[in-house]
């Protein structure tokens, strides 16, 4: 099943429970997808590589709103953009430990044989192609750079 068919399908779930910071979310969700096959011009369907960052795109953005309300402390704003990236992550693949982002890391830096800061572009684009969805660039970049210096 795709993932627009899965949302379709939580959608309706949550229009019956009555849930609304579901609801919220999936309607978000299904409107990024829609907006992306329509960018293109054709009705073409998406595909999993690119379903994958929208939903980490919206994932980012609901966790960084929360961060941003809970500087200001407004915990009430918060919450829901919590729950909301909640909702969506669980449309993405497992996210892997930081202990298995290093294995991956370590073995791409001996494979192109990197030494120091200058590789890190290099390094970054392979262990981001390999790791999409698995994890977020954020924590890459931190290991990565952890490793290289």
């Amino acid at each position: 099943m795709s993932l627009q068919q899965e949302v379709m399908t939580a959608l309706k779930a949550a229009m019956k429970s009555k849930d609304q910071t579901a609801l919220t979310a999936l309607r978000a969700v299904k409107s990024a997808i829609l907006l992306a096959q329509t960018e293109s011009g054709a009705k073409e369907e998406l595909t999993q590589e690119q379903e994958l960052k929208i939903l980490q795109k919206l994932v980012k953005q609901r966790k960084d709103s929360a961060a941003i309300y809970l500087e200001q402390g407004r915990k009430d704003l918060a919450l829901p953009e919590i729950d909301e990236a909640e909702v969506i992550s669980q449309f993405l693949p497992e996210a892997l430990t930081d202990d298995e982002i290093e294995k991956v890391v370590v073995a791409i830096i001996d494979q192109i044989g990197a030494n120091g800061m200058k590789d890190m572009g290099k390094v970054m684009g392979m262990v981001s192609k390999e790791l999409a969805g698995q994890a977020d660039g954020k924590t890459i970049s931190n290991i990565v750079k952890a490793k290289l210096s």
